[in-house]
């Protein structure tokens, strides 16, 4: 694969000068374009305020019920099958909903589809703790679940529409974020409930300001994209300007400018191995997030130990998160990347299982430098479409049907941990997951695009 710059260039010389200076609109065609000046700067720096904030929001509605599950457990009744249960609605939300992100996009724009996500967030953390009983719990959180599904999904469109030249930076900023929005909760969640007097439920329901925040970058985007003319009259008038302005293309420069229909996803092989490979990595995290914290805490470590525990692990993703996703767009295969991250994995596990207690802290910063192929997942998704509605459709295929992959992998954990007293057998299933995980992110690595694939087969 060429570098991020060389692709940036190869794109950017297809288009006329019109479409050089102008950078697609969120929720636009391709062939849309912003006018230029003072809107043009405030929407972009919106956009950057809106990805940020996002961002920061996709996990704590997962890490701080991670940190306080032994409490909910006991507030709620919970089994620890119907605990594992709890813990695989994360994949299972976003395998459901997240498929659903393009065609609302389509339909209202990706702008107003994050904003009413990030809406969603909000609700759903500040109703679930006092919904009452384990059946409202779970509603709540699929109704928060549901906003983290389509944010999800349509990162990587508007990275792409937005910042077409910046896609690893850019990608590395949100991932970082994303990161930072996942071990705070994780640190700081138990020491809050406790200052707030151990009320585990104000404690959860806390985070949901975080959420309301995230909300109102979105409303201006959203309003100013009803205020502009419809996209067909904009994509005539950029078409009629560019045909003025431009020299004449070549057919094949032709042919990359214009809107793609829509790819047979399933046709790509790189399509399935990124799928899986998202899938394989996904069922580490939501385990590592929803079980790690109790895995430390049955070895003997106080439970905000643990919740430290767990936010090491998920504040290496802050650097690391920035770091791979430039690192990975300047090789021509990110095999290496996907290798390194697998063999931290299994060393992590193996000392998991051999001394919990004793090495915590290196077994914690391992685990953290394993989760780290998410960003790398979102970078690939990048990396192997060429278009932005390809970037659309293999967004969601790969993440819907990788969170579809990792469904069992939480619950199956909580029933090994329940029907065998320790944490031997679910923590042998992890370290099996990893290999299979290597080796599918390798072959999803390779130089190729699911462009390419969908129309030789």
């Amino acid at each position: 694969m060429a570098s991020e710059e060389t692709r940036a260039v190869d794109t950017r010389t297809a288009m006329s000068p019109t479409e050089r200076d102008t950078p697609a609109p969120v929720g636009a065609s391709e062939t849309t374009t912003l006018e230029k000046g003072p809107v043009r700067a405030w929407a972009t720096r919106l956009v950057v305020a809106g990805i940020v904030l996002s961002a920061v929001n996709l996990r704590p509605a997962i890490t701080s019920l991670g940190a306080l599950l032994e409490e909910v457990r006991d507030g709620l009744g919970m089994s620890g099958s119907v605990a594992g249960l709890l813990t695989s609605v994360p994949p299972l939300c976003f395998a459901v909903f997240g498929v659903m992100a393009p065609r609302l996009a389509r339909r209202f724009g990706p702008a107003a589809v994050v904003c009413a996500g990030m809406a969603a967030i909000f609700a759903g953390l500040l109703i679930r703790p006092y919904a009452g009983g384990t059946a409202g719990f779970l509603a709540a959180s699929a109704l928060a679940l549901m906003g983290i599904a389509v944010s999800n999904v349509l990162m990587p469109v508007i990275v792409k529409r937005w910042f077409p030249d910046r896609v690893g930076s850019m990608t590395g900023l949100y991932s970082m974020v994303l990161a930072l929005g996942t071990s705070l909760p994780a640190a700081v969640t138990v020491p809050m409930t406790h200052a707030l007097g151990g009320n585990w439920k104000l404690g959860l329901a806390v985070w949901a300001v975080l959420a309301a925040a995230a909300v109102v970058p979105w409303i201006p985007l959203v309003r100013e994209g009803r205020e502009r003319p419809a996209p067909a009259a904009r994509s005539a008038q950029a078409s009629a300007k560019a045909q003025a302005k431009a020299p004449a293309r070549t057919p094949a420069s032709a042919r990359a400018a214009e809107e793609q229909p829509p790819l047979r996803i399933t046709r790509s092989r790189t399509a399935w191995a990124l799928a899986v490979f998202f899938g394989l990595q996904a069922t580490a995290a939501y385990i590592t997030m929803g079980w790690m914290p109790q895995i430390f805490r049955d070895a003997g470590v106080s439970a905000g130990t643990a919740g430290l525990l767990l936010a090491v692990t998920m504040v290496m993703g802050v650097p690391l998160a920035f770091v791979i996703p430039r690192i990975a767009t300047r090789l021509p295969h990110q095999g290496p990347i996907v290798l390194v991250l697998g063999v931290c994995g299994l060393a992590g596990y193996a000392g998991l299982y051999l001394a919990p207690a004793a090495g915590a802290w290196a077994w914690a910063l391992l685990l953290g430098i394993a989760n780290c192929a998410f960003p790398l997942a979102l970078t690939m998704v990048g990396m192997r479409a060429r278009s932005g509605p390809g970037v659309a459709q293999l967004s969601a295929f790969a993440q819907s049907t990788g969170y579809l992959i990792s469904i069992p992998g939480p619950l199956l954990v909580g029933v090994l941990y329940q029907h065998s007293g320790g944490w031997g057998l679910p923590i042998a299933l992890m370290a099996g997951l990893m290999v299979p995980q290597m080796v599918v992110g390798v072959l999803a690595g390779r130089d190729r695009t699911v462009e390419e694939e969908a129309a030789a087969r």
